[in-house]
């Protein structure tokens, strides 16, 4: 069975305009600012805590952020982001891309590090249904950790198997490092670590099916 996993925030959810514009409401202003601090700590959080829930990892993540930037923030606003996940945009070329990946015979699948509630409530706005998700509650771990990789390895057996992700230290490099082909979504331009180890780089999702089976093969 021919398989297609994504990450999905960054990659089908513009998770870097909700966070800030969700900073925003509890820090007017500060989002942009925030959004930039708050991606260091995250990281961070995730590496020293792997067992903590994700709503627990964005509340201390955007704590430290404020504390970093010396933004006040009240103690029932540390939730705001979990709070606002489920109404996070979704990139506007995610469902005729999706939907083609599906005439064509492909299976697709989340590979996130999310909770089951926060993913159960993202993937109602998503616009195809998905056939299979795996998150870092149900791995208790934290991409780019191996572990959300190697459950969905042992239960579905996918052959052949292509990773789509916008990041490259949490889906790219662990994707490389398991032998699994990968598609790169370089939505922020950026200049990856070691070029050498994506098969394809896409700046958004247009134009995915064939990028998808050229990497398959």
């Amino acid at each position: 069975m021919k398989w297609v996993t994504f990450d999905c925030f960054g990659t089908l959810v513009d998770w870097r305009h909700g966070i800030s514009t969700s900073a925003d409401l509890v820090a007017p202003g500060q989002g942009a600012r925030l959004l930039a601090a708050y991606i260091r700590h995250e990281a961070v959080v995730q590496e020293e805590s792997p067992g903590l829930r994700y709503r627990q990892v964005m509340a201390e993540s955007l704590r430290r952020a404020c504390a970093q930037e010396g933004v006040a923030l009240g103690d029932e606003d540390v939730s705001v982001l979990a709070a606002t996940i489920p109404y996070w945009p979704v990139f506007p070329e995610v469902g005729a891309e999706l939907s083609a990946l599906r005439v064509a015979g492909w299976h697709l699948a989340l590979l996130t590090n999310c909770d089951r509630d926060l993913i159960a409530e993202t993937q109602r706005r998503l616009p195809v249904p998905f056939d299979a998700v795996v998150t870092s509650e149900d791995v208790g771990a934290y991409k780019p950790a191996d572990a959300h990789f190697d459950r969905f390895r042992r239960v579905h057996a996918p052959d052949p198997w292509v990773h789509v992700a916008q990041s490259y230290m949490h889906d790219m490099e662990p994707a490389h490092r398991l032998g699994i082909s990968r598609v790169w979504i370089n939505r922020q331009a950026e200049r990856p670590k070691d070029p050498s180890i994506l098969h394809e780089v896409l700046p958004d999702l247009g134009g995915l099916l064939s990028v998808v089976e050229k990497a398959a093969r």
